[in-house]
C-alpha cells in the first residue's frame, strides 16, 4: 500500500513538474533561429528533485503533451511539427539530459556542487542533440549551426545549471525531510 501511494505521488510530481515545463517554456528571450527558455531550467529542476526516472517521466509526459498539439512548448506553440522541425533536437535532447542528470545525482549525491556537475553534463547533452539537430533540419554549415545552435547558449546554460542545482537540491532537501518525497532509492515498481 505504502509503495503504490509512494508511486502515485511520483506520477503526480512528474505531471506537475511536466506543466512547470510548459509554463517556463513560455519565458523566452527571442534569437534569431533558436530562442533562450526557461524550460531548460524547468528540466534540471524536473531531474534534480525527481531524480532519473521521474524527471524523465515529467518531460516524456511534456514531450508527448507538445507533440500532440497542446501549446507548451516556446512562443505557445505544440504539434508533431515543432518536435521534427529545426528546435525539436533541443526538445528531444531534454529526455536524456533529465536522466543522465538524475543519475548522476543518485550515483553520487544530493549536494549543490555535485548538482551543479550534473545539470552542466545535461545541458551540454541538450547543446548537442539540439545542435547536431538543427544543423540537419535546417541544412545548415557546421559553423553557422555551432555559432547560432550552441554557442549562445553556454553561458546561459551555466547560469541555469547553477539555478537548477541551488534551487532543486534545496527543494529536494526540504520536501525528503518534510516526508512529502521519498529518496529515488525508496520508490520503485
Amino acid at each position: 500500500m505504502l509503495r503504490s501511494h509512494n508511486q502515485l505521488k511520483m506520477w503526480i510530481l512528474s505531471a506537475l513538474f511536466a506543466a512547470i515545463i510548459g509554463i517556463l517554456a513560455q519565458v523566452t528571450i527571442p534569437l534569431p533561429l533558436v530562442p533562450i527558455t526557461g524550460q531548460t531550467l524547468a528540466v534540471g529542476l524536473a531531474a534534480t528533485i525527481l531524480g532519473s526516472r521521474y524527471g524523465t517521466l515529467s518531460v516524456i509526459l511534456y514531450s508527448f503533451i507538445g507533440a500532440i498539439g497542446i501549446p507548451v512548448f516556446s512562443g505557445m506553440s505544440g504539434g508533431f511539427g515543432v518536435i521534427v522541425g529545426p528546435t525539436g533536437g533541443y526538445i528531444v535532447g531534454f529526455i536524456p539530459a533529465a536522466f543522465i542528470t538524475g543519475v548522476f545525482l543518485e550515483k553520487t549525491s544530493f549536494t549543490i556542487l555535485k548538482g551543479m556537475i550534473a545539470n552542466t553534463m545535461g545541458m551540454l547533452v541538450t547543446l548537442f542533440i539540439g545542435t547536431v539537430w538543427l544543423k540537419f533540419a535546417a541544412e545548415m554549415t557546421w559553423t553557422a549551426t555551432f555559432a547560432s545552435g550552441f554557442l549562445p547558449f553556454i553561458i546561459v546554460g551555466i547560469i541555469k545549471a547553477f539555478l537548477a542545482s541551488w534551487i532543486g537540491i534545496t527543494v529536494y532537501k526540504r520536501l525528503v525531510s518534510a516526508k512529502l518525497l521519498a529518496s529515488p532509492h525508496q520508490v520503485s515498481s
